[in-house]
């Protein structure tokens, strides 16, 4: 065999050896609860192969396994390179490192093909090439090494899935022999290049969504992403060049007490649109904008829905801005709300290997969704939740419930002198954990400390706040606009917000915003002049020179913007 530095992985190639035939049995991973299949190991002597896979080789079928990953190849000569870029880990990168059960030496994601049909050995087995290996956390956990897996889409030395076309058996020391090669010009590493690194790129994105040969799961990304591309030029066409929010009119078709403190509010469109309908599911953490008949507009969290059907969950606040004690007091079923902007904050942080969620009370309906599709992926999940009185202030209690087993759940009962330590949870933060918090503003600061005191990135906790202070020292702001040329000078009063003053002078439309205490960042202006008292969680440290959260930052003394 070839040392791995005198192989050209670029030279096109039609046949190659399988060095080794691996497969497992899922197993807990080390230091987690859950289980994987990434741990092959070596096969002697002949292995069946059936439609689903290899003989006694077993997948985490969330993201594993099934038809169009039925067999996954890689090749060994990525693994060289890997430790020299990784030295600190250069042990751990072996054969079978990466969860394959074909090993070969030549074979890899430059000259193999989404479509290429190939043979194995004499038995008739007959494969057909149909996704990249997408990497997931678990990579980063069994390298140990954190945010690892996008490197390997990034170098495209990922390996590749197989699709059974052909039963019967294989062993190492078969040759794999290219049969047909349907797609010449889409290697596995150019369908990386549209699928990963260059996204908006809308002639390549409709030719590979007609790529029938390809698993369903990268082509469905593809055919996702013309269908938002076309969605979005109609938008454009409609608006003549301005993105105006859309303000639809919802139905509140059911109104539930939760606690005596929190209700919940199920809203429906009432003339639903059948595109968004085939949407799905609202993003996670996603924010909803009503405009109250009272005039009001308020942003809460939707706890889950889609976007013509959603639930909110809203604490009646002490004292009430009027948003929360109109929606308590005053609507009722059959009531009509008009609903605007519906956006997310919340990225899920799929590299990581723990996800631990801190929240107090309402909080909890800024993540309960989240936590029931972590839940539902088998990721490892931590929910720390505090509230006043556990057996009376637990709002949607049958879902929060329902998590225990596959998510740890400690829940902190005031009435019973628990407290919740936030020094104690970081302590024991498992490696490569990310950290998602909301909750009152004491927590939420302390939280914050914490992390700073442990050098804990932006990239590693999400601060999602229910509440924002916005008051402040009277400031001056002159605001520049980017299509006129002159500009306003305008006074923003202690308890008002920039924002609210730009809406006074530009409409409702002069600023998008969302959630408006400082969590999305839809409310964002560009800084050019002058000093801020940043606030809100939504801006990354180096964004902070040249931007500001309109909705709950202020300026000192005067400021320039431009909108």
């Amino acid at each position: 065999m070839a040392p791995a530095s005198e192989i050209d992985l670029f030279a096109p190639i039609e046949r190659d050896v399988i060095l080794e035939v691996r497969t497992s049995k899922m197993k807990t991973m080390p230091g987690l609860k859950i289980e994987t299949g990434i741990d092959k190991r070596l096969r002697s002597g002949r292995v069946p192969v059936s439609f689903v896979g290899l003989d006694a080789d077993e997948h985490d079928l969330v993201f594993h396994g099934g038809p169009d990953k039925a067999i996954h190849g890689y090749c060994c000569s990525h693994y060289p390179t890997w430790q020299k870029e990784f030295p600190e880990a250069a042990t751990r990168f072996d054969r079978g490192g990466f969860g394959e059960n074909f090993v070969m030496q030549r074979m890899n994601e430059r000259n193999v093909c989404i479509g290429d049909i190939v043979s194995v050995g004499d038995d008739g087995v007959l494969l057909q090439v149909s996704l990249p290996r997408q990497p997931c956390f678990k990579l980063n956990h069994r390298f140990q090494l954190k945010n690892f897996a996008p490197n390997t889409y990034r170098t495209s030395r990922t390996g590749w899935y197989y699709r059974v076309l052909r039963e019967g058996s294989v062993q190492a020391g078969d040759e794999i022999r290219l049969v047909q090669r349907k797609w010449p010009k889409w290697t596995i590493e150019r369908v990386q290049e549209y699928l990963h690194r260059t996204l908006d790129d809308a002639a390549m994105n409709e030719e590979l969504a007609a790529i029938a040969d390809m698993g369903d799961e990268s082509r469905k990304a593809f055919e996702k992403r013309v269908e938002k591309l076309k969605a979005k030029q109609k938008r454009a066409a409609g608006a003549e060049g301005e993105e105006k929010e859309r303000w639809r009119d919802f139905k509140i078709v059911e109104k539930k007490v939760q606690t005596p403190r929190i209700s919940s509010f199920v809203l429906e469109a009432t003339n639903r649109d059948p595109e968004e309908e085939e949407e799905g599911d609202v993003p996670l953490g996603s924010h909803a904008r009503l405009k109250l008949p009272n005039g009001l507009l308020r942003s809460y969290s939707i706890v889950s829905g889609t976007p013509t059907r959603f639930e909110l969950g809203i604490a009646l606040e002490d004292p009430s801005r009027g948003g929360s004690a109109y929606l308590h007091n005053t609507a009722k079923e059959g009531d009509v709300l008009q609903v605007g902007r519906v956006t997310a904050d919340v990225k899920p942080a799929g590299a990581a290997s723990n996800h631990v969620f801190v929240v107090s009370g309402i909080g909890i309906t800024a993540f309960l969704g989240m936590l029931e599709r972590y839940q539902k992926i088998h990721w490892e999940t931590t929910l720390h939740f505090a509230l006043r009185d556990a057996a009376a202030d637990m709002p949607f209690r049958a879902r929060v419930e329902a998590l225990a087993g596959s998510v740890r759940v400690r829940v902190y009962d005031g009435s019973k002198g628990e407290r919740m330590d936030i020094p104690a949870i970081f302590d024991g933060l498992p490696w490569n954990s990310h950290v998602y918090v909301c909750g009152p503003t004491r927590m939420m600061d302390e939280a914050m400390r914490e992390a700073r005191k442990r050098g804990m990135g932006e990239d590693e906790v999400h601060f999602e706040a229910f509440g924002a202070d916005t008051t402040g020292d009277p400031f001056e702001v002159e605001v520049r606009s980017a299509r006129k040329k002159e500009a306003k000078v305008l006074q923003v009063g202690a308890e008002e917000t920039l924002l609210e003053v730009l809406r006074k002078h530009f409409g409702d439309e002069g600023v998008a915003s969302s959630c408006e205490v400082g969590n999305c960042g839809t409310c964002r202006v560009a800084l050019k002049g002058g000093r801020v008292d940043h606030r809100g969680t939504s801006l990354m440290e180096e964004e902070k020179s040249d931007a500001m959260l309109s909705c709950v930052s202020r300026g000192i003394g005067r400021i320039a913007i431009e909108i």
